[in-house]
């Protein structure tokens, strides 16, 4: 399984292994990286059967100030955004993930923000026999799982977990 790492963020992906796949076909991204996931499948040249989405990046329904006033935060101080940012990404739990902090650039928070999903590119991929998963937490802080649902709902199984967040445990 080819497996991309949410934003700042690394080798994370032990903690969603109850949603992967090992199948060596399948790709999967939590968060920022469910955007690469999804990206690596559509244009590669080998065969994806499955594509797992763990609370997708979603942020297309944001008002341009939201986006803004996030890169503001970010540019006026990183280490405290990054800490914020991680501490909405864990709620409701309390799990530890700062094994994995792995700082990424505004460049990256600005791409993650601004990034529009493709509905058609998604059907191009269940056409091809991808089938996509999405798994998203109702309580989630950094997303608006209502947003996804309704996105990804004639595209994709979507998962919705009650007590989760944006890490999927409860």
């Amino acid at each position: 399984m080819r497996y991309f790492s949410g934003f700042c963020l690394q080798n994370e992906q032990e903690l969603f292994s109850e949603y992967l796949d090992s199948s060596d076909i399948s790709v999967a991204g939590f968060s920022y990286g469910a955007i690469k996931a999804y990206e690596y499948a559509l244009n590669s040249t080998k065969r994806v059967d499955k594509l797992i989405l763990l609370s997708p990046a979603f942020f297309q329904t944001k008002k341009p100030s939201y986006i803004r006033t996030q890169l503001r935060y970010y540019k006026s101080d990183p280490q405290t955004y990054i800490k914020n940012f991680l501490a909405n990404v864990t709620y409701p739990t309390t799990i530890d993930i700062s094994s994995y902090l792995h700082p990424q650039s505004i460049d990256d928070l600005r791409y993650l923000l601004e990034y529009k999903w493709d509905k058609d590119g998604l059907k191009t991929l269940t056409a091809k026999g991808t089938t996509i998963e999405v798994w998203i937490g109702q309580q989630d802080k950094i997303i608006d799982y209502q947003d996804i649902l309704e996105f990804f709902q004639d595209v994709a199984q979507v998962y919705l977990l009650k007590d989760a967040g944006h890490i999927l445990h409860i």
